[in-house]
């Protein structure tokens, strides 16, 4: 009779484990949503803000990309420590504060360096959480279904990119003709606030979410030195894999910051025209490229193929060299379906090899894997991708030569990032 007691109860209790499980990774998705969202709110945005405060397409690059990777470059690795020691949920809590403030404060800031800082603040919090929110998703999933669970963080981070440009560029149109949320602000900054506003609410929610237990714990790395000993022992399959990702992050922040200036330099279009159907692209390529990428992840892992876990990210990173060249299609119908080849493209490679670091990674060191990922992506991908496309620019002839440039730098860092997977993939094959 105990025996049947209690197997009823653990069959009772297992919708109400799963309903749990599902709800926090709802809540993560909608965590990442809202960090990508502050991250991106300035892009549609930026060209009225350039003109308006009289910004070059250099002093923009270093807001849309310096500005944000500094802190990154500083605390992803403090960050990591303690998503492998710490309260994660708590962590991730005190991320929103920050990524929500610093979008508030952007909308009260009138100089360039008040700018300047404020966009590191949103930075700190909304690049930092994508550590924490994988490791959290790790814990909630066995190994063989974390390609799929990580599903709902890549569609987290495409729909707030999508709505960053859908809603801002509504925004933006409705206050150019209605009255102020507060009084005396420009039409740009009544958007962002509006962000933050949002931003706030869903900050709040997060205290929802409890510590989840910890798997796969090996107990190899107590030290931040044997943590980074540990990682070093793996660097014939973390640095290809490194320069494989990085230089897709690379790729699509060139054309997040950038497309919506090409769209109104070269195709004549405004953020109201472009918000909405841009908004569809950057979701459309989220949910195609996180279904993609964990189904293939979990495909592939599940295999014989050794190695086979990142056989997804070699496809997508050779398919996305073509869709580098979306400035330069002749209708913006043309320029959107390649944008939406390399977004795509680039999904797929993100969620890839966040798969294979919670499966190859042990759980004491994971978190420092990925901020070490993390600060190398933001350094290269958003410091120096944005103003590498403004300096090629300027040597094919200015700030005309724009759509030139980024062609240029996505394409030559997607062509490196299909070396990149493809050496990770052969050394996996190895190990």
């Amino acid at each position: 009779m105990a025996q049947i007691d209690a197997t009823t109860e653990a069959i009772a209790s297992e919708p109400v484990k799963q309903r749990g499980v599902l709800f926090s990774l709802l809540m993560l998705s909608m965590t990442i949503a809202s960090a990508s969202a502050m991250r991106t709110v300035f892009s549609p945005v930026q060209e009225v803000v350039s003109q308006a405060l009289s910004f070059s397409d250099f002093q923009m690059s270093l807001l849309q990309g310096l500005a944000i990777s500094i802190p990154i470059g500083l605390l992803a690795i403090p960050v990591g420590r303690i998503t492998d020691r710490g309260n994660r949920a708590l962590l991730l809590f005190g991320l929103a504060l920050l990524w929500t403030a610093g979008t508030a404060l952007t909308a009260f800031a009138t100089e360039f360096w008040q700018i300047f800082a404020t966009r590191m603040l949103a930075g700190i919090g909304a690049f930092s959480s994508i550590t924490v929110c994988i490791s959290l998703v790790a814990d909630l999933s066995p190994p063989e279904g974390r390609g799929r669970a990580l599903i709902f963080l890549s569609i987290g981070n495409m729909v707030g990119g999508a709505s960053a440009f859908a809603f801002g560029g509504s925004l933006l149109g409705y206050y150019t003709n209605a009255a102020p949320l507060v009084a005396g602000l420009d039409p740009w900054r009544n958007v962002v606030l509006v962000f933050a506003i949002v931003s706030m609410g869903l900050t709040l929610a997060l205290l929802t979410i409890r510590e989840p237990a910890r798997r796969e714990v090996t107990g190899e790395a107590s030290s931040l030195s044997a943590t980074l000993h540990a990682l070093w022992q793996r660097r014939a399959l973390l640095a290809p894999l490194f320069i494989g990702q990085v230089t897709v992050v690379m790729a699509d922040a060139a054309a997040s910051i950038w497309a919506a200036p090409v769209l109104e330099r070269y195709y004549g279009s405004t953020p109201q025209e472009f918000g909405g159907w841009m908004g569809l692209v950057i979701l459309g390529s989220g949910i195609i490229g996180a279904v993609i990428g964990g189904i293939s992840s979990d495909l592939g892992h599940k295999s014989h193929i050794k190695g086979g876990i990142l056989i997804g990210a070699v496809v997508a990173a050779v398919l996305s060299i073509p869709g580098a060249f979306f400035t330069l299609m002749p209708d913006v119908t043309g320029f959107a379906w390649m944008l939406l080849l390399l977004l795509t493209c680039g999904a797929v490679t993100g969620l890839v090899t966040s798969a294979a670091i919670t499966v190859l990674v042990p759980n004491e060191i994971r978190g420092v894997c990925l901020g070490a990922f993390i600060v190398i992506g933001a350094i290269v991908g958003f410091g120096v991708a944005p103003t590498l496309v403004t300096l090629i620019a300027s040597g094919l002839g200015g700030d005309q030569a724009l759509r030139y440039g980024l062609a240029i730098t996505s394409a030559s860092a997607s062509a490196i990032a299909a070396i990149g997977f493809i050496g990770a993939l052969l050394r996996a094959r190895k190990s």
